[in-house]
């Protein structure tokens, strides 16, 4: 039987600012517990919530970049339940009038499996709001007992709600590592997911095409990308197989546990009347004038999408090179700076940064901001390639080089004898020195032994221990065979 996937994802985006959302407590991660929850954090009797200018700044870029609409007026709510690491017993967050409206985002989707071939897809932003993130309930050796870390209380969060759009996990996927680029692109968060500051609920249900939303149950705090698929597959089989055996499936919220595979139900999931919504009396309406939303619009960077159809457009580029080099802005900076050295090739720049640079930095566990050579640095070894300085190989013994022990390209060349013979006439006497040594292979070639051609090839680099110019070589050795 036939079943489609429906998709929407909740995304929680830590904003980047150094002070919380209401209060002027420090927001810097790993501090010991407690040590940054202030009288408004702990919601101590009579406090009262200033809101941070910066959050609201972070979340204008972000309706900016996907698009969509900024209200002129916003109103922040009361969002009422009951944990132990929310001391107010409510969440400020906004309702039914958010910051940030509908917009949406464009995303290239590469299949998890199969041979299917990527494509484009836009999933559309139902809204963003602000709000604050509650405390952090730590579960360890407190003699039997949990322990509450309100450091956390009070960081702004940009919630980030797409429509049931998505129809796989490779969309999902494809969809959330794409925000996860644009919020850090656009400098709003700093998108650790280690430490929490971009966090994930995927809601997930099943139906046969054609027939009504099936009913949703939310996978909580997923905060890896690989995890994010995992859990979809997994919920989307669970409720294939409990609805064909007969079952219902019941909206709620769940976990996934990464060490089982399996997701498991934590509560019944809450619909917004649940949460008793009101209008918070302590915060006044959030007001954004056009001036505001075009100061903010100036100090956007080239978009990634932008970004991408200029590589295609005007560098020659495909749309899977375009979108991997904006993979983070980290990179496009890279690439664009290893381009100014050798500015008419492109694709040579993306298939050293795409191939030789990221396998290495992927062997060696690195990030582009941890690499051991400047994107200056791999500039001047490819404009060596170009001027035909040295060969394909030797770049690659110069890349070796730079990366396990720094240098200059040209001081690298010159130590380890790695100049491309250019000569014409040297590489006459190699090509005259090779068919002497090989007259009756001479003779075969000549008889139609075509495929020899590059037997001489191999035997010139050998005798020119590899520093003949390729191009050179094969277009001498194809004059002196013809006879």
């Amino acid at each position: 039987m036939q079943w489609e996937i429906v998709i929407g994802l909740e995304v929680h985006a830590q904003l980047s600012t150094q002070s919380k959302i209401f209060c002027g407590a420090s927001t810097a991660f790993g501090a010991e517990p407690n040590t940054q929850a202030d009288a408004v954090s702990l919601a101590l009797p009579g406090v009262l919530p200033v809101l941070n200018k910066g959050a609201v700044e972070r979340a204008i870029k972000f309706g900016l970049a996907t698009g969509a609409h900024i209200a002129p007026r916003s109103v922040f709510a009361r969002k009422n339940y009951f944990y132990p690491d929310l001391p107010k017993g409510y969440q400020i967050s906004q309702f039914e009038l958010p910051v940030v409206g509908q917009g949406a985002l464009t995303i290239q989707v590469a299949p998890l499996s199969g041979n299917a071939k990527p494509y484009e897809k836009t999933v559309r932003i139902t809204r963003a709001h602000l709000e604050e993130d509650a405390g952090k309930s730590l579960h360890g050796d407190f003699h039997g007992m949990t322990g509450i870390d309100l450091n956390r209380a009070g960081t702004p969060l940009l919630e980030i709600v797409s429509e049931p759009d998505m129809r796989s996990a490779a969309e999902a996927v494809a969809y959330a590592k794409a925000l996860h680029t644009l919020v850090r692109w656009i400098g709003i968060c700093d998108g650790n997911m280690q430490e929490g500051s971009f966090r994930c609920d995927v809601n997930v249900s099943v139906r046969r095409p054609g027939e009504p939303l099936g009913t949703r149950r939310e996978i909580k705090n997923l905060n890896s990308f690989k995890f994010m698929q995992q859990a979809i597959d997994y919920e989307v089989q669970w409720q294939i197989d409990t609805i064909e055996n007969g079952g219902q499936v019941q909206q709620a919220t769940i976990l996934f546990n990464p060490d089982t595979g399996e997701t498991r139900a934590m509560r019944t999931k809450e619909d917004a009347h649940d949460y008793r919504y009101f209008p918070d009396p302590d915060l006044l309406p959030l007001e954004i004038s056009p001036e505001w939303i075009e100061q903010m619009r100036a100090t956007l960077p080239e978009l990634p999408q932008a970004k991408q159809a200029r590589y295609v457009n005007e560098l020659g580029l495909s749309a899977y090179d375009a979108s991997v080099l904006t993979t983070s802005r980290e990179m496009a900076d890279f690439f664009e700076t290893v381009l100014a050295a050798v500015p008419k090739d492109a694709k040579t720049c993306a298939n050293w940064i795409m191939g030789e640079l990221n396998a290495q930095l992927n062997r060696d566990g690195l990030d582009m901001a941890q690499c051991p050579i400047s994107a200056q640095q791999l500039g001047s070894m490819l404009a060596r390639i170009v001027d035909g300085t040295i060969s394909n190989s030797g770049a690659k013994e110069v890349f070796r080089t730079m990366w396990a022990e720094g240098g200059e390209v040209d001081a690298i060349i010159d130590a380890k004898g790695l100049k491309q013979v250019s000569d014409s006439g040297a590489i006459e006497k190699i090509v005259d020195e090779v068919m002497a040594a090989n007259a009756n292979k001479v003779a075969e070639y000549r008889s139609g032994k075509d495929k020899l051609f590059g037997f001489f090839v191999g035997q010139a680099m050998k005798a020119s221990k590899g520093q003949a110019n390729p191009a050179q070589l094969n277009e001498v050795l194809k004059q002196k065979l013809a006879g």
